[in-house]
């Protein structure tokens, strides 16, 4: 009964609801007004076409949503008994990062667990955190800093970030950076400062790593002025390629090609760090904590 409360109230809808749950509408509304006979308390309130929680509904619903967590925790550490790693594991990451430090990863996860189902989602980091909060992902791989605080991390890996800049000079960028562009070889680092008044291509709202470029920028007092957003990385040096803006980037996605374009080390030395990350109150699967032991064995070996 408290999954069809819950489906009501995440629907908004008896009908839809009915439609999710694979059951008649005025069953469900049955069940319902059933339930709200033995409380003797109204769960929703039916005005206009919408449906909405009454206080009673809303502490009914909050309480029921603990309960349902703790049930499937508890169904699936039961179901994994019998299972070395479980028989499944459910993981997310953005599209890019995911790119560079899964594959290798999964590979050697699926050599070692072949009997393990790995379902694979990739959204942007706000979502991904969504959808561990609701129980659909046991881990997922975050940049820092991560939003909820029921989320619990462990690093995975920091590295430095770099300016990419366009191949050749630009007459929106200022003199002492178009010089060190000139250059191409220059193996110090540039004041970052210079970047000012340059045209910034960013992630999207959402992407955590667009929250640590925009706080690089305020580490050297200057508002970035954002020309282009994306939600794609390789987008984004793409159009600094054709001369349409700089951005910040990790050094793993770097892709140094010449006449390309430029990457060049930041005079404040800043990082990113990568962390896995889970609920903290919820049952963490066998597969999930092995693929991260795999990930700890790789990187000490």
């Amino acid at each position: 009964m408290m999954e069809y409360v819950m489906e009501v109230y995440r629907q908004k809808s008896f009908t839809k609801a009915a439609e999710e749950l694979h059951i008649a509408q005025p069953s469900l509304s049955q069940q319902i007004k059933k339930l709200e006979e033995e409380l003797d308390t109204p769960l929703f309130i039916r005005k206009y076409g919408q449906v909405t929680p009454t206080p009673q509904g809303s502490r009914f619903i909050k309480r029921a949503e603990s309960i349902l967590k703790e049930k499937d925790d508890l169904l699936r550490e039961m179901g994994e008994a019998a299972y070395e790693v479980g028989k499944e594991l459910n993981i997310g990451a953005p599209a890019v990062t995911g790119g560079y430090v899964l594959p290798s990863l999964l590979k050697t996860f699926c050599q070692t667990y072949p009997h393990v189902h790995v379902r694979l989602i990739e959204e942007s980091p706000r979502e991904l955190e969504k959808l561990l909060l609701a129980g659909q992902l046991d881990l997922a791989i975050l940049s820092m800093p991560v939003e909820h605080e029921s989320l619990k991390t462990k690093h995975m890996l920091t590295e430095p970030l770099l300016l990419a800049v366009p191949p050749s000079a630009q007459p929106w960028l200022q003199a002492e950076l178009n010089d060190i562009i000139h250059q191409r070889d220059q193996k110090g680092t540039v004041p970052f400062r210079l970047l000012e008044d340059a045209s910034f291509i960013m992630l999207k709202e959402g992407y955590g790593f667009r929250q640590v470029v925009t706080e690089l920028c305020h580490h050297h007092g200057f508002q970035p002025k954002i020309t282009f957003e994306t939600s794609h990385i390789q987008t984004a040096q793409a159009l600094v390629k054709n001369g349409l803006g700089v951005t910040v980037v990790p050094k793993m996605v770097a892709q140094e090609e010449r006449n390309e374009v430029t990457y060049l080390k930041i005079d404040s030395s800043p990082t990113r760090t990568l962390v896995f990350a889970y609920v903290e109150e919820r049952y963490l699967t066998k597969a999930a904590q092995a693929l991260m032991d795999l990930y700890q064995n790789q990187e000490n070996t």
